[in-house]
């Protein structure tokens, strides 16, 4: 009664209000423009997370510093995060999107140019301060994916736009394995290694210039016409930014069961991920000593494979809508796949590490954007981008946590028992996802195509209920 009684669904695809007022709808082909440049930047962002941390001994032998300490020029990554989360949502929400990939990819841009003038022995602490700057620029880049995809595509195009902008941080963190390592050489001569290493930050510096004139030319907050009939409803009944309330709607989230437990599963699968990523050449060169390259192409494959699951996955999630189902999946068998790597590695099987390699990849990295829609279905109407910086806060606490401790237990205990502790937690999540509710709330939207869900989305932020009149 309540879909007849707010609007109906045109055939030519108009939503129209009771009072007879039509709310076009239109998917621009600009869209895809929009979500190149997004995944090209947000690339070289994520190819910084890894980027000293697969050439990790000859960052040592050249800086004069531990291992430890190559570690955190991708801990500082997971550090930041929490700190700033908060603002940048923020930042999202209150100023729009075009302010927040301003910040991000100005923001890599300059940490990017610092590395260049970083090529000197006693210089890491420079390294340090570019990374941390990039690191904080990635904030108002990993939650952009989902805000994105809603803005800019059709509904049955979410999933796979969504995926789309999580591929290409992706793709960058797969390069990061392997260019690296291509570029920067091991040299009994430290001034060969630093004239490696300069132009590998020459090599990042120059190609963060087209995005971020690109960005400065072109990059709106929305598109004219929106793209679904959610988007137009939430248009329709636009409210004012209000800060309390947008406190209140981070609270109402953290009152979700639901999303608390998927929260907690997700973090852990994030948290695996991210350190085993930071530690992998370190486990690869203890079973097969000098295989720097080959340790990058692992990490370069690992990665190749997870991008081409998480395409998959997310065509999949558009077809299914078996949000749940697909995350258990994606999470039981990513445990049983670090397993296959403890035991390839173990017994300098080379062939079956990097099938593990592949696996791990495919299970791991992809749940990525597999948990960021399930956690967008259970959280609807709530800002897609306040939804995912706070699973990607959670990912990147557990995440600075985890990289430490098995940083740790590998110089103790050696890389299986390091490994053997992130299958354990990977199970301990796939315990917690199989407690959280199938609760699609969006889908359902979707499904019943009822401006009241939009409306009440559109209300999300504002101080009242709203309907369209």
């Amino acid at each position: 009664m309540m879909e007849k009684q707010i609007a109906e669904k045109l055939p030519e695809g108009q939503l129209l209000t009771k009072s007879g007022s039509k709310l076009p709808i239109k998917a621009y082909k600009r869209r895809w423009w929009i979500m190149f440049v997004f995944m090209y930047y947000a690339g070289i962002n994520a190819l910084q997370w890894i980027e000293y941390s697969s050439i990790t001994a000859i960052v040592v032998k050249y800086y004069n510093v531990s291992t430890l300490a190559v570690d955190w020029t991708s801990t500082v990554f997971m550090v930041v995060y929490p700190i700033l989360v908060i603002p940048a949502s923020y930042l999202i929400d209150k100023k729009g999107v075009r302010l927040a990939v301003l910040v991000g990819c100005t923001g890599t841009f300059i940490g990017t140019a610092i590395k260049v003038l970083s090529i000197r022995g006693d210089m890491f602490w420079l390294v340090l301060v570019g990374n941390t700057i990039v690191s904080a620029s990635c904030l108002v880049i990993v939650c952009l994916p989902p805000k994105l995809a809603s803005l800019w595509f059709q509904a049955n195009e979410v999933s796979t736009a969504c995926s789309l902008g999580v591929f290409g941080s992706q793709m960058g963190s797969a390069i990061g394995f392997v260019l690296p390592p291509f570029l920067v050489h091991d040299h009994d001569n430290l001034e060969d290694i630093g004239s490696n290493l300069k132009v590998l930050c020459w090599v990042l510096a120059i190609a963060m210039i087209p995005p971020t004139v690109a960005v400065f030319l072109y990059f709106p907050d929305e598109p004219p016409l929106p793209p679904s009939n959610v988007q137009a409803v939430l248009r329709e009944n636009k409210v004012q930014f209000d800060t309390k309330v947008f406190f209140l709607s981070i609270k109402d989230l953290f009152l979700n069961t639901g999303f608390v437990i998927h929260l907690c599963g997700y973090g852990i699968n994030i948290a695996v991920f991210s350190a085993i990523g930071t530690l992998l050449s370190q486990f690869i060169l203890s079973f097969f000593e000098g295989a720097n390259q080959e340790a990058g192409f692992m990490g370069f494959i690992l990665i190749i494979a997870g991008m081409i699951a998480m395409l998959a996955f997310g065509i999949l999630l558009d077809k299914t809508h078996k949000y749940k189902e697909i995350a258990l999946f994606n999470y039981f068998f990513a445990g049983v796949s670090i397993l296959c790597l403890m035991f390839a590695l173990k017994y300098r099987l080379k062939i079956m590490t990097y099938v593990a390699c592949i696996l791990v990849g495919i299970f791991t990295n992809a749940y990525m954007m597999v948990g960021f829609e399930f956690g967008m279905e259970l959280t609807f109407p709530a800002e897609e981008s306040t939804t995912s910086g706070i699973m990607l806060a959670s990912s990147q606490i557990l995440g600075a946590i985890f990289t430490i401790s098995l940083g740790y237990i590998n110089l103790w205990l050696g890389p299986f028992w390091a490994l053997s502790t992130q299958v354990v937690m990977m199970f301990i999540g796939t315990i917690a996802t199989a407690f959280v509710p199938n609760d699609l709330r969006r889908q359902e939207a979707f499904r019943r195509n009822s401006p009241e869900y939009s409306v009440r989305k559109a209300s999300y932020h504002g101080s009242r209920p709203m309907f369209i009149e």
